[in-house]
């Protein structure tokens, strides 16, 4: 689990860079370029950002809600996730089932992006064709008295540049992680058991969120 969470800390680092990248300017890089730019200007922008360091998670949603989201392609996230049970959902429930994980992901783990202060970002290198349409870039996470942890991300590239569909860190995948959870939530409730129960987990977490912030403001 520590694993899962460490990965997905990094997995809204690197999302963060979207910040500081337009869409069109991104959509011209190569990958691996993509991901080195965009790490270094996030980390940057966590260790210069005060309300960040002090731990307003509701900064870092509204930064990945504006900014970030456009450089993940979330619904082809979700599908996979799902596995072979997205075909038996609806358009509407894809829809409702895409909109829930990715709202689930940023706030399960905004509050992660708050505790980065000097971690350090080393890439690797990447292997492809300029004709490849589907690319692993593969970075390490370093942190003083830890182990590196490696990230991998998995992109695509569309007709609006490349996205990411998928992050693994140390071997584990973010969509194979949630399969096994979400095939088991389909077997007792279904589809709409399934949104269900992401949504009421949004719920919970956003009043959580609202709660710590008025506290944090209460501190000041």
């Amino acid at each position: 689990m520590n694993k899962i969470l460490d990965f997905l800390r990094a997995f809204l680092l690197c999302a963060l860079l979207g910040a500081a990248l337009p869409a069109t300017a991104s959509a011209d890089k190569a990958p691996d370029v993509l991901v080195r730019d965009v790490t270094t200007e996030v980390l940057e922008i966590v260790r210069a950002d005060k309300a960040i360091q002090a731990g307003d998670t509701q900064r870092v949603i509204a930064l990945v809600d504006a900014k970030v989201l456009p450089h993940f392609d979330f619904r082809r996230m979700t599908m996979l996730a799902v596995g072979r049970d997205w075909r038996q959902a609806s358009a509407e429930q894809q829809t409702r089932l895409t909109d829930a994980f990715r709202t689930l992901l940023v706030r399960t783990y905004s509050n992660a992006l708050t505790q980065y202060r000097d971690q350090r970002i080393e890439f690797r290198p990447s292997r492809f064709a300029p004709a490849d349409t589907r690319v692993q870039v593969r970075t390490e996470v370093v942190q003083a008295g830890a182990q590196p942890i490696g990230i991998d991300y998995m992109l695509e590239k569309g007709e609006q540049g490349w996205k990411v569909f998928d992050v693994i860190v140390a071997g584990v995948s973010l969509v194979t992680n949630y399969r096994s959870s979400f095939g088991q939530e389909i077997a007792r409730g279904g589809i709409d058991g399934l949104i269900r129960s992401l949504e009421e987990r949004n719920r919970a977490l956003a009043e959580q969120q609202g709660m710590s912030q008025g506290d944090a403001g209460r501190g000041a």
